[in-house]
């Protein structure tokens, strides 16, 4: 049989041009993975700041305006109520040196320095803290209370009963010393929030009280009062059972700090608060939402300062400045103070993918234009009338 003559096998390789052109395909595709991936990322970055932004404003908001609608809050009436009596029902036993035991003011504005409707502010990427530029004066005991407060923000301060109460079932002692009794079942409504509570008041359809209790009963349900470090005179009005009730005094302050763990402004709050027969303290500082970087503040009044009955008609606003050279009794002219309007600028907690595009909407809040560093935050203002 004849053979075939035998074929050498060629076996052949990819060359130095096939291999080049292989990798250039290759990169070309990675690279276009690489920017869908980087859109992805940035516009997800984007999209979470933006929704912090809202979440954390939509928060702070709410928080703000429950706060601010109970300023004035005093039981059955409130505090303009109580201005139309013919004798000024709304009583304080407390001494006036501090001004959180001012409840004469439910509400009273700290206007910062340079924040007036129609100015601009300057905000840096580390904000400066601890000034002194407000208007009204901050008073000491509050800038000591509040040490990392961010300049250029204003501060507010509130003071109310809070909204749920216990009724007085009967009453003990002296009229100027009384004893009110109550439910001890209700204990936990009473002390709203606060393990061991000092200030409180009590009211009827007719008057109001604030007093810090001298002693506190939880097991037999009663408050008493007496002479205390933050009691300056006795009682002043009766209050009898099954028409009054009880209510825990609360005194707080809302302002924009900066945090330097965090390296973030938030929304804060301090507590003043005394034990039972015990001096008056700052709680220290709450930060309550991350991200908010500037609180702005407006008043309104009621159209009539000087008469005693207010009209319900708020036609005039302004700062905290013009609140308090409207009248030159301070108390009624913050008590005439109806309606706030809250701005809010509010940033996100970590940086956007990219800068904030030239030409972009102007940073307004109430008035105020803000110049804001160029961080990459997402950035958004928030305003509402309460």
């Amino acid at each position: 049989m004849k053979r075939l003559p035998h074929r050498r096998q060629r076996i052949r390789g990819v060359s130095l041009i096939e291999l080049m052109i292989a990798m250039v395909i290759g990169l070309i595709v990675m690279l276009a993975v690489i920017q869908v991936f980087a859109a992805s990322r940035s516009a997800y970055q984007l999209s979470a700041g933006l929704a912090r932004v809202q979440e954390n404003s939509r928060f702070a908001m709410d928080s703000l305006q429950r706060e601010l609608r109970m300023a004035g809050h005093f039981g059955c009436v409130n505090d303009q109520a109580h201005a139309q009596q013919a004798t000024n029902s709304l009583y304080s036993t407390l001494i006036t040196t501090h001004p959180a035991l001012d409840f004469t003011r439910s509400v009273q504005g700290y206007e910062a320095t340079g924040t007036a409707p129609g100015d601009t502010l300057t905000l840096g990427a580390t904000p400066a803290t601890g000034g002194t530029g407000y208007s009204p004066a901050l008073p000491s005991q509050y800038a000591a209370a509040m040490p990392n407060r961010v300049n250029g923000s204003d501060i507010v301060a509130l003071r109310y009963l809070m909204p749920d109460g216990v009724p007085v079932t009967s009453t003990g002692g002296t009229p100027d010393k009384p004893v009110f009794n109550f439910d001890p079942a209700r204990l936990s409504v009473l002390q709203s929030g606060v393990t061991n509570p000092g200030l409180f008041g009590v009211s009827d359809c007719l008057s109001a009280t604030v007093f810090q209790a001298s002693a506190v009963s939880n097991s037999a349900g009663s408050v008493t009062f007496n002479t205390a470090t933050n009691n300056a005179t006795n009682f002043p009005a009766l209050y009898t059972e099954g028409q009054a009730n009880l209510y825990r005094a609360e005194s707080i302050v809302f302002y924009v700090g900066y945090d330097a763990a965090t390296r973030q402004s938030q929304l804060y709050r301090v507590r003043f608060t005394a034990s039972p027969g015990g001096a008056l303290t700052a709680q220290a500082p709450e930060a309550l939402v991350e991200g908010v970087e500037n609180m702005q503040l407006l008043y309104g009044q009621d159209r009539q300062l000087d008469s005693t009955s207010p009209t319900g008609y708020i036609d005039r606003q302004g700062t905290a400045t013009a609140v308090q050279a409207s009248l030159t009794d301070k108390a009624q002219a913050w008590r005439r103070v109806g309606a706030v309007q809250l701005g809010l600028l509010v940033s996100s907690p970590d940086p956007a993918a990219a800068k904030r595009p030239t030409g972009d909407a102007e940073l307004i809040s109430l008035g105020v234009t803000f110049t804001v560093p160029n961080d990459t935050r997402m950035r958004s203002v928030y305003q509402t009338t309460i």
